[in-house]
């Protein structure tokens, strides 16, 4: 993944987690429980803080340029969309079997900074 699509993702990635946020707290709110509520915060605090990492990775790819931050953007990027959409989706449908799907996503934010850590590691830099 080029640094300028991963840049691209990041800011799409905060613009819906923003909206996603707000429209938990104001559109939301009313309808479902206060426990999918909660589902829903943690779905957009993992898209938020890995939209963040995504950003950071985007600037660090351009200095370091190696290929493992490229992969780490990429797993940012299927996180989010596994693990915080799997919550999202679980929030509005209570499908509950969604929760057998939302670690996989989890692994795949653990292993991108796996991978950053040993991007720097291995930085002669």
């Amino acid at each position: 993944m080029t640094d300028r699509r991963l840049l691209i993702l990041a800011a799409l990635t905060l613009l819906t987690g923003v909206g996603a946020g707000a429209f938990g707290a104001h559109g939301l709110k009313a309808l479902i429980s206060a426990h999918y509520l909660s589902v829903w915060q943690t779905a957009v605090l993992y898209q938020l803080v890995h939209g963040l990492g995504m950003l950071l990775l985007a600037c660090l790819g351009q200095r370091f340029g190696s290929a493992l931050l490229r992969v780490a953007g990429a797993l940012m990027v299927a996180g989010v969309v596994i693990f915080s959409g799997s919550l999202y989706v679980l929030a509005l449908t209570g499908v509950t079997w969604l929760g057998a799907v939302t670690p996989v996503g989890g692994l795949a934010f653990i292993a991108a900074w796996g991978m950053v850590a040993l991007a720097a590691y291995r930085s002669p830099q």
